[in-house]
């Protein structure tokens, strides 16, 4: 028979729910087995080992599925080894004739409607209730291999496109290495200048939300989620009027982006190139490298992270206002150089552009498989 059945979770799989255990039996020196606590530990498809545990109270096995049950819910993982799990995760581990990535793309198809059933005033968070009595389709153990074989092999080839993008970016930073040194130790001894004296520096703004004319469909409205670890701006999820727009801030093409208030000092200094008219809010600088290369500066900022963040003070929210930034001196080097530089950075964003189009048509191509087959 070669059609679905609609199953439960708790049919299909055995599920244990995390547990914190205590905190001295927990460290960061290989003493025990390794510990995850949530999604903070999750990576493409297995965690990294930060923590480990002595007196683990709630384990995992090798090949349990890993899921974030507390905000964010639904987020999945593979076990590699046994390991302890705190309360924001829980293992999933199939039962007999339960094709494990199978199970494990089923349910990363279903973590929004998981998602969706979380409970709780200040982090949302699902329990083993709701795990138990989830309904899932479930094919024959063969056809089951065969579906999770095929998404393998696209996923695959999304994680080889998107190691080639590491490469270029790579290549890109030695060459920027190569040509001026370390921005921050500066071996080449480049003159040093305030920032502010070689580029415009703009706070972002956020429009009265009591106006509701200032928003609507003209301009994006960039906020700090939009400034990744990509080269440019991620599409904003919200737009400004026009009239909005007259109220907050603009930056056109060519500029660059950088985040300056956030909740860790992990998101603060990164940075975005403009590469269409947006407006943004006062979570972010604009730096506007005027006479300066988009291309050398935003590499500069890059590899000059942890300089730009060392005056922050997180006691504060961590904030790197636009005194701070204006103040922190960098390297600028001869204009015609740096634009040597941009030439080179043109050439390999062609081929990081390609690379980037062909994810996205195996990212369309898996989620269309996969509501083929989980839908």
């Amino acid at each position: 028979m070669n059609k679905t059945e609609t199953k439960t979770l708790y049919e299909v799989t055995e599920i244990i729910m995390g547990q914190s255990p205590d905190s001295e039996s927990y460290n960061d020196k290989g003493e025990g087995i390794p510990f995850y606590q949530g999604k903070s530990d999750f990576g493409e498809v297995y965690p990294t080992v930060r923590m480990y545990c002595t007196s683990p109270k709630k384990i995992a096995m090798a090949d349990d599925i890993l899921m974030s049950v507390r905000a964010p819910i639904g987020d999945v993982n593979i076990a590699q080894e046994e390991c302890c799990i705190g309360r924001g995760l829980a293992a999933i581990r199939p039962k007999e004739n339960i094709n494990l990535k199978y199970l494990f793309y089923l349910l990363d198809y279903y973590k929004e409607r998981l998602a969706e059933q979380g409970t709780g005033s200040t982090f949302k968070a699902i329990g083993k209730d709701v795990l138990k009595d989830f309904n899932v389709p479930i094919w024959p153990f063969e056809k089951q291999q065969w579906i999770a074989d095929i998404i393998d092999e696209i996923q695959e080839l999304i994680f080889n496109r998107k190691e080639a993008i590491t490469v270029l970016d790579n290549l890109v930073k030695s060459r920027f290495i190569e040509m001026f040194g370390d921005p921050v130790t500066n071996p080449m001894g480049w003159e040093r200048i305030r920032l502010a004296d070689k580029c415009e520096i703009v706070t972002g703004n956020t429009p009265s939300r009591k106006v509701k004319e200032y928003y609507g469909n003209d301009i994006e409205w960039i906020k700090s989620d939009n400034i990744t670890e990509a080269t440019n701006l991620t599409t904003a999820t919200e737009y400004l009027s026009d009239e909005g727009a007259k109220v907050g801030r603009i930056v056109e093409a060519g500029s660059i982006l950088m985040t300056c208030i956030a909740g860790s000092l992990r998101s603060i200094g990164n940075v975005a190139i403009v590469d269409r008219a947006v407006a943004f809010n006062q979570q972010i600088n604009a730096i506007l490298p005027n006479e300066q290369s988009t291309y050398f500066m935003y590499e500069q900022f890059r590899l000059s992270k942890e300089y730009i963040c060392s005056g922050v003070n997180m006691a504060l929210k961590g904030i790197l206002s636009k005194g701070q930034l204006s103040e922190i001196e960098f390297i600028f080097p001869p204009v015609e150089l740096q634009k040597q530089f941009a030439d080179f950075v043109s050439i390999t964003d062609k081929s990081k552009l390609a690379i980037q189009q062909s994810i996205e048509t195996l990212q369309t191509l898996k989620a269309k498989l996969m509501q083929d087959y989980f839908g």
